[in-house]
């Protein structure tokens, strides 16, 4: 009876994520939503409505709201407590680990690491660290190499860093959430707004000194905190801007952001929500961010050069790189938020000046994980996606 009562909640699980994707599908923009040159028309067609600064103010709200109310969170959330619980310290060279878990609703534990550096006496800048879509077990979310590098790396230049769980994944995917959930969009948004909240809440941040930083999946969590939260100060969204791709996760397009009744955009427009604040693009010659030279960034520009900003928008194409947040890639990376976070850059120097991450401790799954048998779930933990109160 209780495999019978299992298989039943997976079905209605799956026919409701199913019903969730479809119900709405005139507006709903899925993963290949255009062909190339499809994309780069659409980009010529409504840069004919913003031919001044003012015009594209108006039309960046307009975006705006169109995320915030197709993805149900107009209005917002009332903000409960984080009530952050600590795991202890860990002392690595030139930098510093504790796992924390923060409440973005009642009961809602969104779990992951604080990287500090070893001097934090001072005001310091503060950089969120989204994962992507990297499953596999020996490779996996926010633990994999590639994330504990440039979250060292940044610690080690100065900067305090939290990395967090995408919903589903690590110690939430284990208390039993789901990733490909028709509201995960909706809800790791939130948490990724919540995740500021507790950044800037900690001693010593410069509030004007907030970046976010992420890849794929978490590039669209980049650029989607950025348009909605002006907090944000910096913005390094990695191989996810295009014009022709709208995400091909449910937690990226299974929530009508990109097109309602009164509106539609993409991914660029998007992301050029964050002007006037410094952004950069960085891209690869084997995925949708290919054109990135010839296609997104150009738009950018003109947006950002209506702002009165065109230098503060910037990227960093590698034709030959492929998908991911490759060293290559973080060198781009490095000294980008240095620049406006005012950063220590040397701090990541050998004596030649040549970048490089020598000496950064890669910590196993295990001991990055929150809760224990020494630090128990409380008993009022949100087990799944469909048991949240908002």
């Amino acid at each position: 009876m209780k495999l019978f009562s299992l298989l039943l909640i997976g079905l209605l699980i799956i026919t409701y994520s199913v019903k969730s994707q479809n119900q709405d599908d005139q507006n709903l923009r899925v993963g290949h939503f255009y062909t190339e040159v499809e994309g780069k028309k659409e980009l010529a067609k409504l840069k004919k409505g913003y031919q001044t600064k003012e015009a594209w103010v108006k039309r960046a709200e307009i975006i705006k709201q169109g995320i915030l109310k197709g993805a149900d969170l107009d209005p917002l959330p009332q903000k409960t407590p984080l009530n952050p619980r600590y795991t202890d310290e860990r002392k690595y060279d030139g930098y510093s680990v504790k796992n924390v878990a923060i409440e973005s609703l009642p009961g809602v534990f969104v779990t992951g690491s604080l990287y500090i550096p070893e001097n934090s006496d001072k005001k310091m800048a503060g950089i969120l660290s989204p994962h992507g879509h990297w499953s596999s077990p020996e490779d996996y979310g926010r633990y994999r190499a590639d994330m504990q590098n440039r979250c060292a790396s940044f610690a080690r230049m100065g900067a305090i860093v939290f990395a967090y769980d995408m919903v589903g994944y690590g110690e939430m995917k284990e208390l039993g959430w789901i990733h490909k959930h028709p509201l995960s969009f909706k809800q790791q948004l939130w948490n990724s707004v919540r995740a500021l909240d507790f950044i800037l809440s900690l001693d010593n941040i410069d509030p004007e000194r907030i970046g976010v930083t992420g890849a794929s999946g978490g590039g669209t969590q980049t650029f989607m905190l950025a348009a909605i939260d002006d907090r944000n100060k910096v913005s390094v969204p990695v191989v996810m801007v295009s014009a022709h791709f709208f995400g091909g996760c449910i937690c990226e397009s299974g929530m009508p952001v990109h097109e309602s009744d009164h509106h539609e955009t993409n991914n660029v427009e998007i992301a050029a929500l964050a002007a006037p604040r410094p952004m950069l693009l960085v891209s690869n010659g084997d995925d949708w961010t290919k054109n990135t030279a010839t296609v997104e960034f150009p738009h950018l520009q003109y947006i950002y050069k209506l702002m009165g900003v065109e230098d503060k928008v910037e990227f960093g194409h590698l034709p030959d790189d492929k998908h991911g947040y490759e060293f290559s890639k973080r060198k781009f990376v490095y000294p980008f938020l240095a620049k406006y976070l005012k950063l220590n850059l040397s701090a990541i120097q050998d004596k030649n000046g040549e970048l490089t991450e020598k000496g950064i401790e890669i910590e196993p799954y295990e001991k990055m994980k929150v809760f224990s048998e020494s630090n128990p779930l409380p008993d009022y933990t949100v087990l799944t996606n469909d048991d949240v109160k908002w």
